[in-house]
This record gives C-alpha cells, sequence and structure tokens, in this order.
C-alpha cells in the first residue's frame, strides 16, 4: 500500500510542473502591464519613470524563462508574492477566503451524498416503478437547469416569498443552505442515475446469483455485495467533483454573495491583481490534483486489486 501511494505522488511531480508553467503563461497572456496595474491600485500616478522603476523591481525587464524560473523558486518556497489590493500576502488572502469555499464544498458534498444516492439505490432495486420515474424527472431537471437560474429560483421561493432562508453573505448556518443547494443541485441528477445504471449492471454480475443460492436474504446481497461494487464510480466521481466544486463555485459564490475563493477571483482579475490571479489558479489546481491522488487511494481501499495492479 505504502509503494502504491509513493508511486502516485512521485506521478503528481510532472503534472504539477505542468501546472506551474500553464499558470505562469496564462499570466503572461492576460492584457496589461502589471506595472500599470500595482501603481494604479496603489492610487500611485502611472508615470514612464515610476513604471520603469517598478518593472526594474519587480524583475519583468528579465527574459520570461528568467521570470519563470524566479518565480518557481518563490513559489517552492511557498512565497506567492503580495496582493496588489490588499498589500496582504497572496497566502493570507487565499486561506482567508478558503475556509469559506471549503465549508460551501463539503455541505454541497453532504446534499448530493444524502439525496442522490437512497434515490438512486431505490431507483435501481424497483426499475420501472414510480420511484424509477421520479428519479429520472429529478435527473433531467438537474443536469439541464443552469445553476444561476436554479440560484435564482431558490431565492425568489425560498427567501423572498416564503422568506425563509436569508439570501445574501455569511453568518449563520441559514446563509448556507441556498447556496450549498445551488450547488450541489447541478451534480445531483448525475449521481442518481450513475449509481441506478452501476447497481443495475451489478445486479446481473454471477456473484448476485451464488449469494442468492447461498440463502442470503435481498437486503444483505444489496448492502453487502451489490452497493459496495457500485458504490466506487460513485467515489471516484464525488472526489472530482469535490475538487471541481472548490475551484468552480465562483457563480454560486457571486450570486450568494459569499466569501470564498470564487469571488476572491473574480474581484482580482476585476481589479488585475496580478500575483492574485497567479496564486487563486496555482492554488485551485493543486488543490484539483490532490484530491484526484485522494480518489485514488481511497478507490485502492475500496478495491484492493486497484494496488495489486498499480504495484506492478
Amino acid at each position: 500500500m505504502s509503494w502504491f501511494i509513493v508511486k502516485r505522488l512521485t506521478s503528481l511531480v510532472p503534472i504539477l510542473l505542468g501546472i506551474s508553467i500553464i499558470t505562469f503563461i496564462l499570466l503572461q497572456l492576460i492584457p496589461g502591464d502589471p506595472a500599470v496595474a500595482y501603481l494604479r491600485l496603489s492610487n500611485i500616478p502611472p508615470t514612464d519613470v515610476a513604471v520603469a522603476e517598478l518593472r526594474l523591481k519587480l524583475g519583468l525587464d528579465n527574459p520570461l524563462h528568467i521570470q519563470y524560473l524566479e518565480w518557481l523558486g518563490k513559489v517552492i518556497q511557498l512565497d506567492l508574492g503580495m496582493s496588489y489590493v490588499s498589500k496582504n500576502t497572496v497566502w493570507d488572502e487565499i486561506l482567508l477566503h478558503l475556509i469559506p469555499t471549503i465549508q460551501l464544498t463539503l455541505t454541497a458534498l453532504f446534499f448530493i451524498v444524502i439525496i442522490s444516492l437512497p434515490i438512486g439505490v431505490l431507483s435501481a432495486i424497483y426499475k420501472g416503478k414510480w420511484i424509477d420515474q421520479f428519479s429520472r424527472i429529478i435527473a433531467y431537471i438537474s443536469v439541464s437547469m443552469p445553476t444561476f437560474w436554479f440560484g435564482f429560483l431558490v431565492i425568489f421561493f425560498l427567501s423572498v416569498k416564503l422568506d425563509l432562508f436569508p439570501v445574501l453573505g455569511r453568518g449563520t448556518l441559514a446563509h448556507l443552505i441556498l447556496p450549498s443547494m445551488t450547488l450541489a443541485f447541478g451534480y445531483i441528477g448525475t449521481y442518481i442515475r450513475l449509481l441506478r445504471a452501476s447497481m443495475l449492471e451489478n445486479l446481473n454480475e454471477p456473484f448476485v446469483v451464488y449469494a442468492k443460492v447461498r440463502g442470503l436474504r435481498q437486503r444483505q446481497i444489496m448492502s453487502r455485495h451489490v452497493l459496495k461494487k457500485s458504490i466506487l464510480p460513485v467515489v471516484t466521481g464525488l472526489g472530482m467533483s469535490f475538487g471541481n466544486m472548490l475551484g468552480g463555485a465562483v457563480i454560486v459564490e457571486t450570486i450568494f454573495a459569499w466569501p470564498g475563493m470564487g469571488q476572491l477571483f473574480v474581484s482580482s482579475i476585476l481589479n488585475q491583481d496580478y500575483p492574485m490571479i497567479q496564486g487563486c489558479v496555482l492554488f485551485m489546481s493543486v488543490i484539483f490534483v490532490f484530491c484526484n491522488l485522494l480518489v485514488d487511494v481511497t478507490y485502492s481501499f475500496l478495491d484492493p486489486r486497484i494496488r495489486l495492479e498499480g504495484g506492478k
């Protein structure tokens, strides 16, 4: 098992290096001059002399490969630079906004699990019955309705009309319900259908017949054998979805004024805060990569064949 984890960690090195190169290149493609943006956000007139001095100070006059190596050296030391807007380090700003995003994402993941898994299991057990038809309707609406539209709907009905939940900001538990539901809704239909399809496939496997011959009850067969095997693709998908939600909650955080990473990233783009943009892209990319690693490790615990194949 330890060799499996070491092998996966080693494979991350070229991936992370590639991410750093892409992140640096994307920053160069942003229109404008970082020196001019810095002076403007610092309320300093961007004269030719001031811009030239700042470019020299920031090392922007160096060739691109020198700039990249200097930046990479700082990143390895966990130095992502300083925000042009707040004058705080990029790390401080990221950590300040990361906690609300993790809180939002974990709550959304909770809603996905408690809603999609029971419905997916029941729709597989009672194939063709009313619960199966109901799950199809939910799945269709979930995957077809845009996130921003669902967000506006829950705001209108649950906040404006019924006055059940607050609309904007972060404070109490009630503030968390609507944005997390909105973030989760687009994934619920996917996992309902994924679990249903996986269970129906496994119900036709020979091990189910053998379990029935041994005299096991239907409930035991479903819980101990079919569900355990069917949950593997769902675990993989949830792990990848967690990374996607961490980095892709921009729309939800903007609609509900949730002070997370998405809102930080949008404001950084609007303010042309180059170090913050670069830091956010790099950080969220690394988080996504490590989420995939965690999925691989979890998968190997659920299915030992994965580690055996990885150890060859």
